[in-house]
């Protein structure tokens, strides 16, 4: 039989203890399970982003993989601890919109609240439920616990705006989502949406207010120094630099506007 995964995704960094005392928790309570760090860098505090890294990931986890992800400026506040079932995995979380990118692919099949006591730690910290709430419930669940025996059903869970492309005409709207750890500016506009208003003719891609010259298969597919746009493993939009930081070359970041069009003169082709 295999072994359970539990896969943490938090704002906590490295640097302290508080990713380690929920892994504690885990092992305390189901030490068969194989602990794996989706990541703990997301920027503190940011809902959207721990959202917008979960949904590009969970899925290629083995079914039945249980997601702890903590990232929660509300702590200690009236908002709902959640678990949840989602396709064939389950998720613990505070009930603030981290899991809207999950649930806006995958519905979920049933929301509990982290109501039940015994699924806890004996003392709750207002400040670190991670540890002593979503923590236990993520070991219970890996231990078989029924997602119904943890809470009572929610159904009107917390979901957040996650800015989706648009297309109007000849011309796809979005902006960047995230710069990645290689500088990369990840776009919200998807493959398929490119390539469908790609089958009418060339396009033009500005980013920022700027033209992106080349739209390439592979990063190495641009010379040295030179920013070109692509398509990513999330199969979106981005723009990167051949051996460099294209977010430090063109000084642009997250929410900068991005433009896909078919103009009358277009520069690719």
């Amino acid at each position: 039989m295999a072994k359970p995964v539990v896969a943490l995704l938090t704002d906590f960094g490295t640097r302290d203890h508080y990713a380690g005392a929920l892994k504690g928790v885990i092992l305390t309570l189901c030490p068969d399970a194989v602990l794996v760090d989706v990541s703990h860098d997301i920027p503190p505090h940011d809902i959207q982003r721990g959202a917008i890294e979960l949904a590009a990931c969970y899925r290629f986890y083995p079914a039945g993989t249980i997601f702890l992800v903590v990232v929660d400026p509300g702590v200690g506040s009236s908002r709902l601890g959640i678990a949840a079932e989602a396709a064939d995995y389950f998720f613990v979380a505070p009930d603030n919109g981290v899991l809207t990118g999950v649930f806006d692919e995958t519905p979920p099949k049933r929301v509990v609240s982290l109501t039940e006591r015994r699924y806890a730690r004996p003392t709750i910290s207002r400040t670190f439920e991670g540890r002593d709430r979503f923590a236990p419930a993520a070991a219970w669940l890996a231990r078989g616990a029924a997602l119904k025996a943890l809470g009572t059903a929610v159904r009107d869970f917390v979901r957040i705006d996650i800015p989706q492309a648009r297309q109007e005409g000849e011309t796809i709207t979005g902006q960047v989502l995230r710069v990645d750890g290689f500088g990369n500016l990840v776009t919200n506009i998807p493959r398929a949406m490119v390539e469908r208003l790609a089958e009418r003719g060339p396009i033009r891609i500005g980013i920022g207010g700027m033209s992106v010259e080349s739209l390439v298969e592979t990063y190495a597919g641009m010379a040295p120094g030179t920013v070109c746009a692509l398509f990513g493993s999330s199969d979106h939009l981005e723009v990167a630099e051949y051996g460099g930081s294209a977010a430090n070359r063109l000084g642009l970041g997250a929410g900068v506007p991005v433009e896909v069009a078919r103009p009358a003169q277009p520069v690719l082709g």
